[in-house]
């Protein structure tokens, strides 16, 4: 069984959000052994998997993330859609745009501490559109 399912997120401020369940409300059940595969439709924003207990690992992420990869830096030719763009490309790359998890007994196969962010890099990077794939049996 492969199915696949479109899922919109709300509009979320610049930061790292956790999402994992804003996404499972919105599939079918999950088959008994299989593979989640999240894919995010934007350049400007990522995905990855982290600590889901303590928020201010996702404070530490912005804040770091923006030391690596500050705005307005005078060297930045795409500059046309706003200071926050040019760099949100470049941490979206470093994040990535996909994430994949196991499904193991109809439910997501993570660690203890472990869940899906959203890594919102613009200041208003509106509803983020998300493709979802399941697979398994």
């Amino acid at each position: 069984m492969t199915q696949q399912i479109q899922v919109t997120l709300k509009p979320k401020n610049r930061g790292f959000h956790l999402v994992t369940d804003e996404i499972l409300d919105r599939l079918p059940d999950l088959p008994k052994i299989g593979l989640l595969h999240v894919f995010i439709k934007h350049t400007s924003a990522g995905l990855t998997i982290n600590e889901n207990a303590d928020p201010t690992v996702r404070d530490d992420f912005e804040m770091m993330i923006n030391k690596i990869v500050p705005e307005n830096d005078p060297d930045y030719k795409h500059t046309l859609e706003g200071p926050d763009d040019m760099p949100a490309h470049i941490k979206s790359s470093m994040m990535g745009s996909s994430v994949s998890v196991p499904i193991t007994n109809h439910q997501l196969n993570t660690g203890t501490w472990q869940g899906i962010y959203l890594c919102e890099f613009r200041n208003s990077g509106g509803a983020r559109k998300l493709v979802v794939t399941i697979t398994g049996d």
